[in-house]
């Protein structure tokens, strides 16, 4: 029998660290998979997270590529209603586009994080996203 704790271990990467409570309400956990390098200006990580956590709202100077490998997702950009994510699907993300993302409330959640053009930095967080907002899915 799986069970939630199982199906987050059976990620192909380990879950890393305990993302910080500073950017992410609930629990998350990052497992950095190319830290920021020079030679290809990415930083690419896999994201946990458990049910109902989410990062705030945030922007990257460079842009952002999400592809998702486990659950059940949200993601939103600014003024925009909440997409539903899926395994398979892959999120492209201007640079500046303010936006957040994270799990939806009944399932676990995992992407890759592909923060590109890094030269130009890698992420500008900014307020946390309420539950109001949060719970805005239709």
């Amino acid at each position: 029998m799986k069970t939630n704790q199982n199906q987050l271990n059976d990620t192909i990467f380990p879950k890393g660290d305990a993302a910080s409570a500073d950017y992410f309400t609930g629990s998350a956990w990052v497992k950095m998979l190319v830290p920021d390098d020079r030679s290809f200006n990415t930083v690419i990580g896999n994201v946990v997270f458990e049910p109902g956590a989410r990062n705030n709202w945030h922007t990257h100077p460079g842009g952002q590529i999400l592809i998702v490998t486990h659950g059940i997702g949200y993601y939103q950009e600014e003024g925009k209603p909440i997409q539903l994510l899926n395994i398979g699907d892959v999120v492209t993300i201007l640079p500046n586009i303010k936006h957040w993302h994270g799990a939806s409330p009944e399932s676990e959640f995992t992407h890759i994080a592909i923060s590109t053009n890094t030269q130009n930095g890698i992420v500008d967080w900014l307020e946390r996203v309420t539950d109001e907002q949060y719970n805005s899915f239709k």
